[in-house]
């Protein structure tokens, strides 16, 4: 396959493709994983999920546990695109990525830039109700560490109101120094056209995309001038390529912090979209305490590169990482079965 978009008869051909080699894939042979976090993220210090091979390589599926089943299909089919089909031919050998800064404190947030070799960075806002002094304490600090000529841009996870995100992405901006975007303030398209008038920071739309039924809503409510694209909860690289030709928009592929297996496809991604233009968030790995494949990718002059081939995990580290808890253990393979039969 070559690297032009897919179209929709394509893109229906490989959703059946992607049922058949389902079916044909061994699940019986999968590893549930469970890997510290260096912080907490998103709320959790431990990510879990399941890795299984297939012909092409290993996927892995790991939707967050709050998702129900008929979200987390959409994970599946990433992992099963990846492990049974491979990827489509990149356009590119190599993704400009931002280092991500959790919601820590501002000492903290400077070293973590300042290791990165990042020009760009993505700076997690919002994390509590009160947020507002150490968000631009943060924010601060990553600027004085990046230098003018870096780029920010801050993550608000949907949990501000209009009046309030408006309050605080002006605040934020003149603590950073000038923001690159403010990514998915407000949890609805309308609250995100709202805040897009408002505002002079460009507005990136993240779970609208995802989650939308129709992406191009985004665009033609005005709710933002960036689409973030994870080809993880979208059903696979193919799926996530059409996707993000539909949203209209400029296109950043972030991480669904998943581990070097799962990141493969969304540098896959990356190295496949017709236009990349900005930094994309991919630079998660160094989130995670480790990893199941043993030459993890690295992020060298702020740059990660685009892999040739689906990865492996290395079997040692398996073993190092499965999961130490028996009943998180069937919980995690019992999930993997009931999604699999709504492939």
């Amino acid at each position: 396959m070559t690297g032009a978009l897919p179209d929709q008869a394509e893109v229906d051909h490989n959703a059946a493709r992607l049922r058949t080699a389902a079916e044909l894939l061994d699940f019986g042979a999968a590893r549930v994983y469970a890997i510290p976090l260096k912080t907490r993220f998103r709320g959790i210090l431990l990510r879990e999920g399941v890795v299984f091979p297939g012909p092409a390589g290993w996927g892995e599926f790991c939707p967050f546990a709050e998702y129900d089943d008929v979200e987390a299909a959409g994970w599946l089919a990433t992992a099963v695109e990846q492990a049974a089909l491979g990827w489509p031919a990149p356009l590119r050998d190599r993704i400009p990525v931002n280092v991500t800064v959790p919601a820590v404190d501002p000492e903290r947030a400077r070293r973590i830039v300042e290791e990165s070799g990042c020009a760009t960075a993505k700076v997690k806002v919002a994390d509590h109700a009160d947020s507002l002094a150490e968000d631009l304490a943060r924010v601060a600090a990553v600027r004085a560490a990046l230098g003018p000529g870096g780029a920010i841009r801050v993550d608000a996870n949907a949990v501000w109101d209009v009046p309030t995100a408006v309050r605080h992405i002006a605040a934020l901006d003149r603590a950073a120094g000038g923001l690159q975007y403010v990514e998915q303030p407000c949890a609805e398209i309308a609250e995100l056209a709202a805040v897009r008038r408002q505002v002079g920071v460009p507005v990136a739309a993240d779970e609208s995309i995802r989650r939308a039924e129709d992406p191009t809503r985004v665009a033609l409510a005005g709710a933002a001038d960036i689409a973030v694209i994870k080809c993880t909860p979208l059903g696979g690289v193919r799926r996530a390529l059409r996707v993000a030709d539909e949203a209209g928009l400029p296109c950043v592929v972030s991480s669904a912090l998943e581990t070097g297996v799962g990141l493969a496809a969304q540098l896959a991604l990356a190295g496949a979209l017709p236009n990349l233009e900005l930094a994309c968030g991919l630079g998660t790995l160094s989130l995670l305490t480790g990893d199941l494949i043993a030459d993890s990718p690295r992020v060298v002059d702020g740059y990660l590169p685009v892999p040739t081939r689906v990865p492996v995990p290395d079997p040692a580290l398996l073993e190092r990482y499965a999961h130490p808890d028996p009943e998180r253990t069937r919980w995690w393979l019992d999930r993997l079965h009931r999604v699999r039969a709504l492939l």
